[in-house]
Parts: structure tokens; sequence; C-alpha cells
């Protein structure tokens, strides 16, 4: 690991409050991360917030699901994992795509594959994994 990373660890019951931290703590780790483009603020915050904002909504079940989110600001990219105790889930990738303009939801994923560099999930008996990385500088 890079040692002038910046590293986030937060885990907890997958809620829109354990969102709203992830979320927070991203904010406070800016100051600390001037060489990070704003443009790579923005959509890695954004996909951050979108693929963890679609677990807790999809969490929903007869157990209480955690979340734990690991988020590294390195010297040339950024990184979360977010992993998750939910039952698998299978995500066809070729059907992700952005819903036409009147839909309300759906577009989380689609969102998230767009603006980042690398976009995994996988997934076992114990839940699923997802990886969420974009390089500096990456061209829009």
């Amino acid at each position: 690991m890079d040692a002038d990373a910046h590293v986030i660890r937060l885990d907890g019951p997958a809620r829109l409050a354990l969102v709203d931290s992830v979320l927070d703590a991203l904010d406070a780790a800016w100051a600390a991360a001037s060489h990070v483009p704003d443009l790579d603020r923005t959509l890695f915050t954004l996909a951050v917030s979108e693929v963890a904002t679609n677990l807790v909504q999809h969490s929903d079940g007869p157990t209480d699901v955690q979340l734990r989110v690991d988020i590294r600001i390195a010297a040339d990219d950024l990184t979360a994992t977010l992993v998750d105790t939910a039952p698998p889930v299978s995500i066809d990738w070729h059907d992700v795509a952005m819903p036409d303009a009147e839909s309300e939801s759906g577009r989380g994923l689609a969102l998230a594959q767009t603006v980042l560099d690398e976009f995994v999930h996988t997934y076992d008996d114990g839940g699923n994994t997802w990886v969420l990385r974009r390089l500096l500088g990456t061209p829009d």
C-alpha cells in the first residue's frame, strides 16, 4: 500500500446513515488530498454514493445486512471497496444501462460504471464485494 495514501474505513448496518457518514468522511478527506483534481473528486464521490445507496436500498430483508466501506486516496488513484453481508447478487453487466429519461431510478450502477476506470463485483456465500477505482486525471 502507498505509504502516503489516506485511508477511510467505516462499517455498520446498511442504512442511509452509514452512507451519509461515508460521504462526510470523504468530504473531510479531500482537504488533505489537494493533489486530487476537482473532477475526480466529484465523479468518485458520485460513484461511491450511488453504489452505497444502491446497496442500502436493496438490503431490506429478514436479516440485518452489515456494510464495510474502505476508501483509499493515493497519489495516482482513488479506490473504494464495499463489502456487504447481503445474499449474493448476480449482475449481468451487459444489461446495465441508463434508463429512459422519465425513469425515477435505475441509474446507480450505470452512472458508476461510466465514471470509473474499474468497477468489479464479486460474491460468495458471505455476501458481496464491490471495488470502485478511478485513476486520477481520467478524461470524462
